[in-house]
């Protein structure tokens, strides 16, 4: 029998095509608790590869032989051996490529709308939930929330003929490491940053633009005035009918305004966000987050994740009919889970105070996504 690799590219297929398979995760337990490749039709087990050194006959039963069967570890290796075991045994069997840090940093894009004036595509970094996007119109194109991956937008502009030549981050990240001043370096694009995020590089600040206009479309800046778990948090509003909302609100929930110590001062700005700012925005306008929580219950039957407004205020009893004090009081308790693991050095490396090596920035981002906790199930 045979050993295989699977790339992450294949392995997200599965998940997205809903292919049942079964996940042999190799880490340690607590690794494993913490962070793992989710999906809706996949079977588990999780056995550290260190109790499999002397052979895995004590494993051998646990392991179906009618579904296809994935071996994962953290870089590739124990989970590579793990496999070659297991066909010794006389199954086929198949290892991530790279492991989870692979899988962490494995983006794809969707279409998530079109019309005459733009095109917008969504890129989903599945392993960490985290989203960026991209706008098309006529010759140009502008960059919401860009990942470290810069490539993959730099191609999609040369599939679709663009020149990039806006960026902007619609809050100082926690928990990835943002592309956007490299994209802009390499693209001449204008990279836009609220200034009150305290970058020391050079950007253009948002605070000086109501709006970005170019080509066929015009995005509003609602800036300063939609906290969401920073004190610069902006979402953008698109042509009337998209909300980048960057992680102000989620398709499940609302972003935490814990991460700077201020709980419930910030929830206050939050609650004027959803009560007086995002009140007045039409049901029918499509929520584009930064984030996600979960996959299989976010992704919509397009294959993107977003809703429309009206959806997301009727599912979300937090953005309906409190006061200030019973808002803030829900959000302070909601915001006492963990926060995002290294989320300090990540914001130094995206405030321009710190410099990391890829490597190190590779290390720093292996996690889970922990910027969206106001669920509302």
């Amino acid at each position: 029998m045979a050993v295989y690799e699977m790339t992450a590219e294949k392995l997200n297929e599965m998940i997205v095509n809903k292919e049942e398979f079964f996940l042999f995760d190799v880490r340690n337990e607590s690794d494993f608790n913490d962070w793992k490749i989710e999906g809706e039709k996949i079977s588990y087990l999780n056995v550290p590869y260190f109790e499999l050194i002397d052979g895995v006959e004590p494993v051998l039963d646990k392991i179906p032989t009618d579904k296809k069967v994935v071996v994962v570890c953290a870089k590739e290796g124990s989970s590579k051996m793990v496999a070659e075991m297991l066909s010794e045994h006389g199954r086929d069997v198949f290892y991530l490529k790279g492991g989870m840090k692979a899988w962490s940093e494995y983006l794809y894009p969707v279409i998530v709308y079109e019309d005459e004036n733009m095109k917008v595509y969504q890129f989903i970094r599945v392993g960490k939930g985290c989203l960026s996007y991209m706008i098309v119109s006529g010759n140009e194109a502008l960059i919401v929330d860009p990942s470290r991956f810069i490539d993959v937008y730099k191609d999609t502009a040369k599939k679709e003929g663009v020149t990039i030549t806006h960026i902007v981050d619609s809050h100082l990240h926690a928990d990835h490491i943002s592309g956007g001043y490299e994209l802009a370096k390499q693209t001449n694009a204008k990279y836009y940053l609220m200034k009150s995020e305290g970058a020391v590089f050079e950007f253009e600040p948002l605070e000086n633009h109501d709006r970005i206009e170019f080509e066929k479309v015009s995005l509003e800046v609602l800036a300063i005035k939609t906290p969401g778990h920073t004190p610069g948090s902006v979402s953008f509003f698109v042509n009337n009918k998209l909300l980048f909302s960057g992680d102000t609100i989620f398709v499940s929930g609302l972003g935490r305004p814990d991460l700077g110590g201020k709980a419930r001062e910030w929830a206050k700005d939050l609650y004027d966000t959803v009560y007086n700012k995002v009140a007045k925005i039409a049901d029918d306008v499509i929520v584009l987050p930064a984030h996600y929580a979960n996959f299989d219950e976010e992704v919509n039957e397009r294959g993107y994740i977003g809703n429309l407004l009206g959806n997301i205020r009727a599912m979300n009893e937090v953005m309906q009919g409190k006061n200030e004090e019973e808002f803030v009081e829900y959000v302070a308790q909601s915001a006492s889970t963990e926060t995002p693991p290294n989320f300090e050095d990540i914001i130094a490396i995206n405030r321009g105070v710190k410099e990391a090596t890829p490597e190190q920035k590779q290390e720093l981002e292996i996690g889970p996504n922990r910027c969206a906790v106001h669920h509302t199930h």
